[in-house]
């Protein structure tokens, strides 16, 4: 006879045989049975998070890192709720996130009836922000659902996944079976008449280029086989390290300088692997790139979005690379002088940067100078990503960098407890501003509490600084509600016990990196920007083509 328990711990269970070693989440009346069997089997870490969409950030930035699922609860209906901004960058990135949420009573599901915690069609609203969203009808139907939801996530192209669980099913007493695997994940093997074709267009390339993009980070061996060949490589910032960025052939994600357009124009062919081609990364589609421009993705509507492509290949990058990587070896005869272009290209997007950057071009260096082995690099959306973090310091690995994709702000923190979670070996250093730092201002505790080995670098300049540079250039320097009062973050990091810093120079950048850097555990630093002063060069949102 099989084993009965509720069906909160066969789902537990589950998760802990799906490969789920952390989840992240608010504990709720209508989420108590499953999370209560977490805490009393205790073979998965729960980090109570401050909020629901911070939970789903955690559980993003847990997956993009560790390489398997990332699993977020929430409570239904308000919290529920809460969790869709999150969800949407989760979309936006391609994450495997299974966000667990309760549900009130099934006698009263869908009666409009005023039950607490009820929404009105919550799994319309759920479905509308993730890859799909389910709901357990009956205790039966638990384990199968879950299943499918976690084969549904990690299926490519990747993203969350919702599954709403009345609290009657949690609670149920279920027979469970002897196997609680998941189902296995089919990965579409590309054609090889495609594949051979794409081969035969590209043999005669002498000075061909990658465009990697973030849903080929799993390709890292394919993409350095081509390196190999004589292929040069740019990235998109997802896919930032997926190739070294120190490879004198990579020109990193300096995707959108004028030394990497001259580039492109000498360049007589270009490969796009699980690439959007973003328009915020191609100057809103208006960028040239190479020609012809072939394209590789899982999702055959993207074949002519935005670029028409000369060849499309259906296919997950990594095995399609591979493929393309046996069709053209011994084949390929580059031109001798690409990669010192490349390398020249890169060498003079660098200094630009550096010098637009002004007295934080220091604080780079500093980072660069004490950087240590294997830091992961998680970044929200202020100025300082958007000038340089998005491309330095200089990454080795796909999964070290992590940031938000989808350009909401407010997610830097809480995504760096949850990469910080998923490596517990490395630091985590997270890039954030004064504003973005407000939204989630309470997901500090949660950084102090978990003792996650985690750097908060806090860019502080009183209010939304990229805000106000558009004001200044479109809208006559009129600085309407731009100004966010903040805390005083030093008082505030001494009352949950965040060991603090602030720096108001430039001379004051090395020394505080480097003692932050050499520390284990959670840590923050505030830059006073209005004491450092200006950059060099004004950023004002994402470059467009100039008319004329």
């Amino acid at each position: 006879m099989a084993e009965t328990a509720t069906v909160g711990e066969m789902i537990a269970g589950f998760l802990e045989a799906s490969g789920a070693t952390t989840a992240f989440g608010v504990i709720s009346i209508h989420n108590m049975p499953i999370l209560d069997a977490i805490g009393r089997r205790n073979r998965i870490r729960f980090v109570p998070s401050r909020t629901e969409a911070g939970a789903v950030n955690m559980a993003d930035a847990h997956a993009r890192v560790a390489g398997r699922i990332g699993v977020a609860f929430s409570s239904t209906g308000t919290a529920a709720g809460n969790t869709c901004g999150a969800l949407v960058e989760a979309l936006t990135a391609g994450t495997p996130v299974v966000h667990i949420t309760g549900q009130i009573e099934c006698a009263w599901l869908d009666r409009n009836a005023g039950f607490i915690h009820e929404a009105r069609d919550q799994l319309a609203m759920l479905r509308a922000v993730c890859k799909a969203a389910f709901r357990v009808a009956a205790p039966e139907d638990a384990l199968g659902t879950l299943r499918e939801a976690v084969r549904v996530a990690m299926t490519p192209p990747m993203g969350p996944v919702s599954v709403e669980i009345p609290i009657d099913v949690q609670g149920a007493r279920i027979a469970v079976p002897a196997d609680l695997g998941p189902a296995p994940v089919a990965t579409p093997a590309p054609d090889p008449r495609a594949l051979d074709a794409l081969a035969d267009a590209l043999a005669n390339a002498r000075r061909p280029l990658l465009w990697l993009g973030g849903g080929a980070r799993g390709a890292a061996d394919a993409a350095a086989r081509l390196v190999a060949l004589g292929f040069g490589v740019v990235t998109s910032v997802q896919g930032r390290g997926i190739v070294p960025e120190s490879d004198p052939r990579s020109l990193g994600a300096f995707n959108l300088t004028p030394a990497s357009e001259r580039l492109y124009a000498g360049a007589d062919a270009m490969v796009v692997a699980g690439s959007r081609l973003r328009g915020n990364e191609t100057l809103k589609y208006t960028l040239k790139l190479p020609a012809p421009l072939f394209r590789i993705d899982i999702d055959p509507t993207q074949e002519h979005k935005p670029y028409p492509s000369a060849r499309f290949v259906v296919a997950d990058a990594a095995t399609a690379l591979a493929g393309l990587a046996d069709r053209l070896a011994g084949r390929l005869r580059p031109d001798p002088s690409f990669a010192d272009d490349i390398a020249a290209a890169q060498r003079e997007s660098d200094q630009a940067l550096r010098r637009a950057l002004g007295p934080y071009a220091g604080l780079l260096a500093a980072l660069e100078a004490h950087w240590p082995a294997r830091a992961l690099w998680v970044r929200d959306v202020t100025i300082s990503n958007s000038t340089w973090g998005n491309r330095l310091p200089a990454l080795a690995d796909p999964r070290q960098g992590v940031h938000a994709l989808g350009g909401g702000i407010g997610q830097g923190v809480p995504m760096a407890i949850g990469a910080a979670l998923a490596r517990q070996d490395a630091k985590t250093v997270v890039l954030v501003g004064d504003g973005g730092l407000g939204v989630s201002l309470g997901e500090l505790g949660t950084l102090v509490e978990s003792a996650a080995d985690v750097l908060a670098i806090v860019m502080n300049d009183r209010g939304y600084g990229v805000i106000r540079n558009i004001q200044d250039a479109q809208y006559g320097g009129r600085h309407y509600f731009t100004d966010v009062r903040a805390p005083d973050l030093r008082l505030f990091a001494e009352a949950i016990g965040l060991p603090f810093r602030r720096v108001a120079d430039a001379a004051g950048f090395a020394p505080a990196i480097a003692d932050a850097l050499a520390r284990r555990g959670p840590a923050m630093i505030e830059i006073d920007m209005n004491s450092v002063g200006p950059f060099a060069e004004s950023f004002a949102g994402p470059p467009v083509r100039k008319a004329g």
